[in-house]
């Protein structure tokens, strides 16, 4: 078991303890990536991280492209988002700058 996320075609964020990223999705779900979570209470901020085994990395620009909103579980209301990638190279991602933020 472990924190992971997926993201859904309809943008929403879904976190849950879990042994497979496929065990987030619910019927009728389509799955646009996800990875690892941690919540970070210090900095106050959700750090995503990583890539999916099940779905592979999160597909933001989609999701940007689309015009999405990012739905946020309400306990997760007000903190900053990071998505870190796999890439050592890669610099972080504000995602709560990339897109506007809906708690659900």
């Amino acid at each position: 078991m472990a924190q992971k996320f997926i993201i859904t075609r309809r943008g929403i964020l879904r976190m849950g303890n879990v042994a497979m990223h496929r065990d987030l999705l619910q019927t009728g779900d389509v799955c646009m990536g996800g990875g690892f979570y941690q919540f970070d209470p210090i900095g106050t901020r959700l750090l995503l991280s990583g890539s999916s085994y099940d779905f592979g990395a999160p597909m933001w620009d989609w999701l940007m492209d689309s015009g999405q909103t990012l739905k946020v579980p309400h306990a997760y209301q007000g903190l900053r988002v990071v998505y870190t990638p796999d890439d050592p190279d890669a610099e972080p991602l504000g995602i709560s700058e990339m897109f506007q933020i809906e708690a659900i």
